[in-house]
């Protein structure tokens, strides 16, 4: 079975000896799921998060006008395998030609899907056996910090700090 899942922030993953790394916490299936990127996914998605465009088009925003000049649309993102700590995710998308409609679906890192979904509002799912892999209750996030403001029910973007921490991995 899939869930509806929703992006809880991006933030940064903390370790015993402080050391940080970016994260994306996705919600589904009331459970918090982890999912550890590289600072400039982090950056994308954040900005589209914030609904903030970047001075020039960052890759994910060309991607999307690609797409709709092609007469395409991404229909939703799923993160839809975790093996060996890797997330895998799938993007569904479709393509009008000629009043005829081509569905495709292609193969991404689930950093890049997330971002996608977030610039063109579709559907972001998760699996059940992702979820039962990765899943972690809410009490397992320290979202407090000495330094800064962080919530993960904002989803919008809208804190000033790096968003929730994840200690301890």
């Amino acid at each position: 079975m899939d869930h509806e899942a929703t992006v809880k922030g991006v933030g940064a993953s903390t370790d015993d000896e402080g050391r940080g790394a970016p994260v994306v916490i996705i919600e589904a299936r009331s459970e918090f799921i982890p999912i550890f990127v590289s600072p400039d996914q982090a950056q994308s998605m954040q900005l589209a998060l914030e609904g903030e465009p970047f001075e020039r088009p960052l890759t994910h925003d060309l991607f999307v006008e690609m797409v709709a000049e092609f007469g395409a649309a991404i229909d939703r993102v799923r993160i839809d395998d975790l093996a060996d700590g890797t997330f895998y995710a799938k993007i569904d998308a479709e393509q009008y030609l000629n009043g005829e409609r081509k569905q495709a679906v292609f193969d991404a890192r689930p950093s890049d899907g997330i971002a996608l979904a977030l610039r063109v509002d579709c559907p972001l799912i998760m699996s059940n056996a992702v979820i039962d892999e990765a899943g972690r209750p809410r009490e397992a996030f320290d979202t407090s910090d000495d330094d800064t403001d962080t919530d993960t029910d904002t989803g919008s973007g809208s804190d000033s700090g790096p968003g929730p921490t994840f200690g301890g991995r």
